[in-house]
């Protein structure tokens, strides 16, 4: 059974930091690129990030410089660092196990629960 769990989310003020945790299960988590995404109320979801499976990041260009995506293979965990926060990062925000083919099967993405972040300003 594949589980994605996110925690860290919460109440902060505007220029604050937060510190997410994205923590995955039934999953081979060295082989897949992870993904940050949010969604504010009446939006669609927006990607804020992908860590591949090698280290490479890509960050939406309304985070670049703010967010940190990192990832501990040991312990099957994916983190989003948000500094310098802002009202509009208000949203819940979804951990992502990226789809990915080897070359005799195809596994499917799958999503956490999310977590909800909520800036104050």
């Amino acid at each position: 059974q594949v589980q994605l769990v996110e925690s860290g989310g919460g109440l902060v003020q505007a220029g604050g930091s937060l510190r997410l945790s994205c923590a995955a299960s039934g999953i081979t988590f060295s082989a897949r690129a992870m993904g940050w995404y949010r969604q504010a109320p009446g939006q669609p979801r927006e990607l804020v990030g992908v860590i591949s499976s090698g280290g490479n990041i890509n960050y939406a260009d309304s985070v670049k410089g703010r967010f940190t995506i990192s990832r501990d293979n040991a312990k099957n965990t994916v983190y989003l660092q948000m500094n310098s926060l802002k009202s509009d990062d208000t949203a819940v925000y979804y951990c992502k196990a990226e789809s990915y083919s080897s070359l005799v099967s195809r596994f499917p993405a799958y999503w956490g629960q999310g977590t909800q972040v909520t800036v104050s300003s």
